[in-house]
């Protein structure tokens, strides 16, 4: 009856955009996105709660290396 929607993969351009975890300083709560290399703006993609979050991130766009994490 209720079936999961099959994760497709996303992509970046690696050459354009870095993925990082924003963090905040306050109430550190973490986002994962994409920084743009040029401009330095961040996208936000999703909220992390936790490391099952984070590895979904990795996962959906291929990401094999480690994050790194902005303030």
């Amino acid at each position: 009856m209720f079936f999961r929607k099959k994760k497709e993969k996303k992509h970046y351009d690696p050459l354009a955009k870095k993925p990082v975890i924003r963090v905040s300083i306050c109430t550190g709560e973490q986002t994962a996105g994409f920084k743009d290399l040029r401009s330095g703006r961040f996208e936000e993609v999703m909220l992390i709660r936790d490391m099952k979050d984070l590895e979904e991130f990795k996962e959906r766009y291929g990401i094999n290396e480690e994050i790194e994490k902005i303030y």
